[in-house]
This record gives C-alpha cells, sequence and structure tokens, in this order.
C-alpha cells in the first residue's frame, strides 16, 4: 500500500485513538467460499474498527493466525495500516520460532507498522532462556518498534509468569502484554511485575472494569469485531467515573455492564458467532479456514436479537 495513504490515514485517526485506547478489536479474517483470502472484505472490516474502537489487532487468533501465510499475513497488515494509520494497528507476527516471528516483525515494519504483537512460541516447551532468545530476536528484527508479549497458555503450551514476563520486558524492550485464558484473570500479579507505563491488556472483554481497576491498560475483545457499542458505551463511562474521581459507581454501570455480559456470553469465544453477528449487522464476514462452527439455530437467533438492540 502507497505509504502516503497510510500516512494520511494516520493523521485521519489521531483524535480517536487518543481518546480510545482502552478498547482493541481482534479483528476476524474474512475468507472466500473457496477458501481464498478476501482482502475486500478484510478491508471493509479493518475500516469498520478503525471507525468504532480506533484499535486494531490484525491476524491474531480471532483472525485465525495459524491458517494464513506469511504473504497474507502481510497483506491483512498492510490493508489495515491503509485504513486505520499505524499507531492504531497491532500487527501480531509471532510463529513457533524466532526466526519465523523475526522474519515476519521485518515485514511488518517495512509495511510501516509501529506497533507489534507476538505470541510466544507454541507447540514445543521453550525455556525462560529461549523465550529471551524469541523476543531478543524480534527485537533485534524491529528495534523501534512498540512490541507487545501476548500470553495464552492453553494455546502456546507455555506458561509466563509474571516475574519472568518483568525480566523479559527489561531485557527485550517489551511495551505491553495481552493477557489470554487463565493469566487474563491475574492483571493486578503482572501489573505488580512491569514498570508503570507498561500496557497490560486482557483479552476476556468482560472484565473491562476489573482490568482499569487492576491498573490494566484494557482488553483486546474478538465481540467488538461485530458489536462494539456495549465495550465502548461502559469504557466511556467508567472513564468519565473515574476522570471525576467519584467514589460512587455510575447508576448507569450495572447496565452498561450487563449489556457486555450478555455480548460476550453470545459470541465469545468463538469465531463462528462472531462472524455471524458481523453479518448481522451487514459486515462481510466470510467464511473460515479453520475449525470454526456456525452457531445453532436458537443461538444464531439471540445474535440477532442482540444486533438488532444495540443497532436500535
Amino acid at each position: 500500500m502507497p505509504a502516503q495513504r497510510t500516512a494520511q490515514r494516520t493523521a485521519r485517526h489521531t483524535a480517536q485513538r487518543t481518546a480510545q485506547r482502552t478498547v482493541v478489536t481482534a479483528l476476524t479474517t474474512p475468507f472466500t467460499a473457496d477458501g481464498d483470502l478476501d482482502l475486500p472484505a478484510a478491508r471493509a472490516q479493518y475500516a469498520f474498527a478503525a471507525r468504532t474502537t480506533g484499535q486494531l489487532l490484525v491476524a491474531g487468533t480471532t483472525g485465525e493466525f495459524p491458517a494464513l501465510s506469511d504473504g497474507e499475513r502481510m497483506l491483512l497488515t498492510e490493508t489495515a495500516l491503509a485504513e486505520a494509520g499505524a499507531d492504531a494497528v497491532i500487527a501480531h507476527i509471532g510463529a513457533p520460532d524466532a526466526h519465523g516471528a523475526a522474519r515476519l516483525a521485518r515485514a511488518a515494519v517495512a509495511a510501516g507498522a509501529r506497533r507489534l504483537a507476538a505470541l510466544t512460541p507454541y507447540y514445543l516447551p521453550a525455556s525462560p532462556d529461549e523465550l529471551l532468545t524469541y523476543f531478543s530476536r524480534i527485537r533485534d528484527a524491529a528495534p523501534t518498534a512498540q512490541l507487545y508479549a501476548y500470553l495464552f497458555p492453553e494455546r502456546s503450551g507455555l506458561t509466563v509468569d509474571p516475574v519472568l514476563l518483568g525480566e523479559l520486558a527489561a531485557s527485550c524492550g517489551l511495551s505491553g502484554v495481552k493477557l489470554s485464558g487463565a493469566p487474563s484473570a491475574e492483571v493486578a500479579a503482572y501489573r505488580a511485575e512491569l514498570p508503570e507505563d507498561f500496557e497490560v491488556y486482557s483479552g476476556n472483554d468482560r472484565r473491562l472494569a476489573d482490568v482499569l481497576a487492576a491498573g490494566g491498560a484494557g482488553v483486546v475483545s474478538g465481540c467488538s469485531a461485530a458489536f462494539p457499542e456495549p465495550f465502548l458505551a461502559l469504557s466511556s463511562a467508567l472513564s468519565t467515573a473515574l476522570a471525576s474521581g467519584a467514589s460512587d459507581p455510575s447508576a448507569d454501570l450495572p447496565a452498561l455492564q450487563a449489556r457486555v455480559d450478555r455480548t460476550v456470553d453470545l459470541l465469545g469465544p468463538s469465531i463462528g458467532r462472531i462472524k455471524h453477528a458481523q453479518r448481522t449487522r451487514g459486515l462481510p464476514a466470510g467464511t473460515s479456514r479453520m475449525t470454526v462452527g456456525d452457531p445453532d439455530q436458537r443461538t444464531a437467533a439471540a445474535i440477532e436479537a442482540l444486533g438488532r438492540e444495540v443497532l436500535g
């Protein structure tokens, strides 16, 4: 994508990303009926996310990254950069090995990415020294990028405790972390081992209030790829309460939290349900490559009802 267009998009979304960084949208990846990457559909999704949360995580777990080639991951990164701007996009470059992750990091930075996320090595176990090598190789490949570790032990088979993450952050210049699975409930423990300006995100988008109360930066939300409105409404109310220093929570917070809870109950964590919700609001969701099931008839109807409610 032309660098000039990316720069223009970056400027366009400056005000939006400043105002809203507590909700990062984890995007799905649309495929055609034949299983090919549907780039026009991805572009439409990215443009929607840029207009709503203003923060995009591209080619992560929700984006079915294990089923994408390196070239496809870069096409998606380039498309997101063109639609949302470099400061609004986190390009996931995690791989099973340091060589592959570093290669992806170099390519993403060459495309204009400034923020990178890397899932820990997966499938085979890794020692702390091997983890240090992994993130050091990525840092060497992208010395000026913001680098976020991505911890998801249930998928990677690798557990990184708060103390070890603190050591990796100091050694490799990490800027933040996304905590998924069991670590998503341990924001305070990770926060305690990390520098004050380190961004701690939880993949449990239901618990935005708890994350912020524990000193976290916000949530990475797959559900917001379809219905960002409940998360943005809760985020706004929480931000207002924090800014005003109110000792009592807003009367609106329980209702806003209930809407978020309902959204997460219906959509997460399920790529198939999120894609059904995207179709409900007219977004081109496409098909999936991985083993992603569609919602049953009852769940699909409930998602459609929620869509009507959210969209008014």
